[in-house]
């Protein structure tokens, strides 16, 4: 070997005794890919901050919590948002199989930023305001907004019916805006309920 095959050879070994030792300073700032899986979760608590116990028979006015959650699992970190939307029995959901949201208004909506692996969680306080058969407003953690929503009477399940959900979106640095990431849940309300008389 020559001069100048060792220097080559000090040259390639010393580069990569520096990677070897900067990689985990380098992967606290750099995302590098990993071979799993990407994806998002979204959920619904009931109020006991578990999978059961939601509200379903609901007094018009009076007040409902539900707990809702997102966790990252894209490999970097993700600007979120959540809608929450309200609709009647006829009224379109999402169709998963296009990945197309449902076109109604949001009603109210979180906006959040989640690193990998990172997971966001905030309580939910609402109530309907109106008749049974007419929801004219829905309160959600506070805040009136106004929905005019009408439901008909199902006599197979003795009720008129809505239904509360929560639609995923996700920014999109390429559009600049928000796209919806094919994720909704969600849950029926009875307000057939009435007050107990006195």
């Amino acid at each position: 070997m020559n001069l100048e095959d060792y220097r080559a050879l000090f040259a390639t070994v010393s580069l990569v005794l520096i990677l070897v030792v900067a990689f985990p300073a380098l992967s606290t700032v750099v995302s590098f890919p990993s071979g799993g899986e990407r994806f998002s979760e979204l959920w619904l608590l009931g109020p006991n901050h578990m999978a059961e116990g939601y509200p379903f028979n609901v007094g018009v006015g009076e007040e409902y919590s539900v707990f809702v959650g997102v966790s990252n699992h894209m490999g970097c970190s993700e600007y979120y948002m959540v809608c929450v939307k309200f609709r009647n029995q006829t009224q379109p959901l999402p169709d998963s199989l296009n990945s197309i949201p449902s076109p109604l208004n949001s009603t109210y909506e979180f906006q959040f930023f989640l690193a990998d692996g990172e997971t966001w969680e905030s309580p939910l306080i609402f109530s309907v305001q109106g008749e049974p058969m007419f929801v004219g407003n829905i309160s959600i953690n506070e805040v009136v907004f106004p929905v005019s929503c009408s439901s008909t009477w199902e006599s197979e399940r003795n009720g008129f019916f809505y239904q509360l959900f929560f639609e995923l979106w996700m920014y999109d640095g390429d559009s600049s805006s928000f796209r919806y990431h094919n994720r909704f849940v969600g849950i029926w309300l009875n307000t057939t309920v009435q007050e107990a008389a006195f």
